[in-house]
């Protein structure tokens, strides 16, 4: 059975409370990081074109890293948030998510979201969720552009999400 079947199994005929995303956590869109700066060793870095091509849905250690200079100036990403990718070439990968377990502060660049989940939801309960038709029709209803589709910050923290209780 697929994570997408289970979760949607999982939800079916539960009572759930509708909240869109900005009501659970705190969305921070990622800014300035290119591949260009990744260093061998370093502060851990994820950029969001490896979490269409690198990582699955969670991850304690990063591929790349940047220096401690440049990281002072990039977003944190922190044990139990969630990286969304803001752009791609396609819907399908556009809101793809990422739940961070590192014990290290990580950091991200633009073209990434970051998702500080609140107490009353799991970082990795909001990436399996990323994964269902149900987040699928919601991001559509925001994604702009032809050639390269985006869905802003702005417009990820109004996405519906059920909370199971």
């Amino acid at each position: 059975m697929s994570d997408l079947s289970f979760m949607e199994k999982l939800l079916d005929g539960v009572a759930v409370e509708w909240k869109t995303l900005g009501e659970v956590g705190q969305l921070i869109r990622g800014n300035g990081l290119q591949k260009k700066d990744f260093t061998e060793t370093g502060v851990p870095a994820i950029h969001y074109g490896q979490i269409y091509t690198y990582y699955s849905l969670s991850t304690t250690e990063t591929k790349s890293f940047v220096s401690p200079e440049l990281a002072k100036k990039l977003r944190k990403v922190d044990k139990g948030d969630v990286v969304i990718t803001n752009t791609s070439e396609n819907i399908e990968d556009v809101g793809k998510a990422l739940v961070y377990l590192g014990e290290r502060q990580a950091v991200t660049g633009g073209h990434a979201t970051i998702f500080k989940p609140s107490e009353i939801i799991l970082g990795k309960y909001f990436a399996y969720f990323t994964q269902t038709t149900t987040f699928t029709n919601e991001k559509r209803k925001y994604a702009k552009g032809t050639k390269v589709i985006d869905v802003s910050a702005t417009d990820m923290a109004k996405i519906q999400i059920p909370l199971p209780p």
